[in-house]
């Protein structure tokens, strides 16, 4: 009888621990998403009324368009963003990923200590000096700012992360998967594309958001590459090899410009920006459910 009780205490007090931990953490989580609840609904409610059908049609134009009351939006900026962020995309996946794929799957090779280090270095030079490196690089030979630039200075902001967790990701696929592909005479390229890669695909789309995330709402590295353009170019090959307005560009400046007519602007290109992002990890998770679904 006294083991009994003693035992049905004990359970008690388990259970008294357990509620206590698992109380703890839903209150670290309600202190972590307060802050980000009252940003959001800061943000839109500064800018809201300022999103309406002008904001997606018209360019911003001179400050005395909006004084004047005439149509003004930023029609330029986000098509300009979507220009910038594709480029970025499409120059750091393959860098990214190539360079993760040698660090794990090749880590006998002679190249990655020196790649590992510029990897490191990269991930922790600041976004400014990543723009510089654009603008020596692209900006100087082209002798014009563009939005070319701009996606350089956005892939150095992804390729490290990018790399780090394509590492990781690999990394975290058993060897038996390898050996598998391997034993059926398969070269190594081609287990690591066809086995490896897809078993790794949650991670990787994983490091790819929060690479993309980190890129697309940089400011300072684009002032020296796409530098921003308050009207939408003649023509679209203008968005590449010209100067391009961007989200986070754009929302800095209509901040701390002196016009009252442009700050709710501001607010609503932060919107956008939220909008942007929030849909962007929403259907990447859906995709990646539906293919571990099938799979």
């Amino acid at each position: 009888m006294n083991i009994a009780n003693v035992k049905q205490k004990s359970l008690k007090q388990r259970k008294i621990k357990d509620n206590f931990m698992v109380g703890l953490l839903y209150l670290s989580t309600l202190i972590v998403i307060t802050p980000l609840i009252i940003i959001i609904s800061y943000v839109i409610y500064n800018g809201i009324n300022a999103l309406n059908w002008d904001f997606f049609v018209h360019e911003l134009g001179s400050p005395t368009r909006a004084m004047q009351g005439r149509p003004t939006g930023l029609v330029h900026t986000i098509l300009g963003t979507a220009v910038v962020d594709t480029l970025a995309l499409l120059i750091a996946l393959p860098v990214g990923v190539g360079s993760g794929i040698l660090l794990s799957e090749y880590p006998d090779n002679k190249l990655n200590p020196a790649l590992r280090i510029i990897n490191d270095t990269l991930n922790g030079m600041p976004a400014i000096l990543k723009g510089l490196l654009a603008f020596a690089l692209i900006v100087k030979p082209m002798g014009t700012f563009s939005g070319l630039a701009g996606g350089v200075a956005l892939a150095f902001v992804m390729i490290p992360i990018i790399a780090r967790a394509t590492e990781s990701a690999l990394m975290n696929i058993p060897w038996s998967i390898r050996e598998a592909g391997l034993a059926i005479g398969l070269p190594r390229w081609r287990v690591i594309m066809s086995t490896v890669i897809p078993a790794a695909k949650t991670g990787l789309v994983t490091g790819f958001l929060i690479a993309f995330a980190r890129a697309v709402g940089e400011a300072a590295p684009l002032m020296f590459t796409s530098f921003g353009n308050n009207y939408l170019p003649k023509h679209w090959t203008g968005m590449i090899f010209g100067p391009v307005d961007t989200l986070p560009q754009r929302l800095y400046s209509l901040a701390i410009s002196p016009y009252k007519e442009w700050h709710a602007m501001g607010w609503a290109a932060g919107i956008i920006l939220l909008v942007f992002v929030i849909t962007l990890f929403i259907f990447a998770r859906v995709l990646t459910a539906e293919k571990k679904y099938e799979s």
